[in-house]
């Protein structure tokens, strides 16, 4: 009998990316690692709960969804959201950040001091600076005045982001979209008074994410199904993607797909095997492109 584990997800930090399985084991995320796995036959996907409790009532949830949370889950998960507003009254300083992920893909955002630089890594974000520093409520503000002046998002898709990982410009073309857009936002008037500006100190992730040389991706994976299963050397991860060398190109599989499944290891799978997640295929890739992998 084959063990199962479950998956909680891609976990970064400033010694890089771990998969985190239940039970708090980790597997370091490596380039040039084997990643190989498959979902068990008949098993469905169930919701991960919320707050670091599990669902009461074990609810099964969409292939393909990101959050693997059931509509109560998902409610009570953002109810403790600094996304939603709903944290008025947190007393932790914030930092307001501009990120750049390909060109003309710059977004405007906020996260915790404590945190460190663990939420742009958590996004994908090549290359980014600070902008300032204050309590969440007037960092938010800093964001809207921003994000209106400046006229960019508060987000980006990941879509967006995959399409140009493996042809972005050199790190000085990077530095010098971020520069330009910093300097805007430095002469901005109406900056809410406890917000304390920071200098432009560009951070640049590419050799964090292994983008050197990253093989541009045919097809992405769409979704998780019971009896699947997924071979690959990983050559990049960057925010919850894995670029994964395979028998029939380079994937990207998202992991927030992987939470809720039970999975088991695949090291026989290979590019002849009859297993497959279905892919969809992405800008730029050939034509001859199958709908599965393997």
């Amino acid at each position: 009998m084959r063990r199962v584990w479950t998956c909680s997800g891609l976990r970064w930090s400033e010694d890089g990316p771990v998969l985190v399985w239940g039970g708090g084991r980790t597997s370091p995320l490596a380039p040039g690692r084997r990643v190989a796995f498959g979902v068990v036959d008949g098993g469905v996907r169930t919701c991960v709960g919320a707050r670091g409790n599990a669902c009461p009532v074990r609810a099964v949830v969409s292939p393909r969804g990101t959050g693997a949370r059931c509509e109560e889950c998902a409610r009570l998960d953002r109810a403790h959201s600094v996304a939603a507003d709903t944290l008025a009254d947190d007393p932790r300083p914030y930092r307001v950040y501009l990120a750049w992920f390909g060109p003309g893909m710059v977004k405007v955002g906020i996260t915790r001091v404590e945190r460190g630089s663990v939420r742009l890594l958590e996004q994908g974000a090549v290359t980014f600076s600070w902008l300032g520093q204050g309590p969440l409520m007037a960092a938010r503000r800093t964001e809207e005045l921003l994000r209106a002046a400046l006229g960019v998002p508060d987000r980006i898709p990941y879509a967006d982001k995959r399409a140009v990982r493996a042809v972005l410009p050199e790190a000085g073309e990077r530095v010098a979209e971020l520069r330009e857009l910093h300097g805007r936002a430095g002469d901005l008037e109406g900056w809410p008074e406890s917000v304390g500006r920071a200098p432009f100190e560009p951070v640049d992730h590419a050799d964090v994410f292994g983008l050197a040389g990253l093989p541009p991706a045919r097809a992405a994976v769409r979704e998780l199904a019971a009896g699947g299963a997924i071979s690959g050397e990983l050559c990049g991860v960057a925010g919850p993607d894995l670029h994964l060398r395979t028998g029939r190109g380079a994937v990207v599989l998202d992991t927030r797909l992987m939470t809720g499944w039970d999975l088991t290891g695949a090291g026989g799978a290979d590019g002849g095997s009859g297993a497959t997640f279905p892919v969809r295929e992405l800008p730029g890739a050939d034509a001859g492109v199958q709908d599965g992998l393997f």
